[in-house]
């Protein structure tokens, strides 16, 4: 069960940033030339908050499941000076929270904004706040934190 999830979650990061990726531009496209807000943009808005809350459950799936995390809370004093495990076993897991967090507050809020320009600027800002956190907090090849590779496979 652990490989299956490494795995959907190793290939859906792409889906997350890619969904993300298209929402900004789009947004931030409606939002410098003035678009309507249409049930097009609903949708955008919702897809992209269900698939980065999507990939976030399946992280938590792998975090109580992982060899790491049980690791780095049963030797909570050693773990915590070993990058790799307090990449995985802390601070990976708090990051993610926090951008999705980040994206769902920005979906609310653009959700209920009034005018069209407050939704796209709401799903502008806060969505690319929350990319920021996802992007840094990923265990890309070229990372300082810890690597991973691109593509993990059973």
């Amino acid at each position: 069960m652990y490989a299956v999830l490494l795995t959907i979650h190793s290939l859906m990061r792409w889906l997350v940033l890619a969904a993300l990726v298209f929402a900004l531009i789009y947004n931030y496209r409606a939002l410098i030339f003035h678009k309507k807000y249409t049930p097009y943009a609903d949708a955008v808005r919702f897809w992209t908050t269900t698939i980065v809350q999507i990939q976030f459950v399946i992280g938590l799936g792998l975090y109580a499941l992982s060899p790491v995390v049980r690791y780095f809370f049963k030797n909570l004093k050693e773990g915590i000076h070993i990058r790799d495990v307090r990449f995985f076993g802390l601070e990976h897991i708090v990051m993610m929270l926090l951008s999705v967090t980040l994206i769902t507050i920005g979906s609310i809020i653009a959700k209920r904004a009034r005018t069209d320009k407050e939704k796209f600027r709401a799903m502008v800002i806060w969505f690319s706040i929350g990319f920021v956190v996802i992007f840094v907090s990923i265990p890309w090849a070229f990372s300082p934190f810890t690597s991973r590779p691109y593509y993990r496979i059973f």
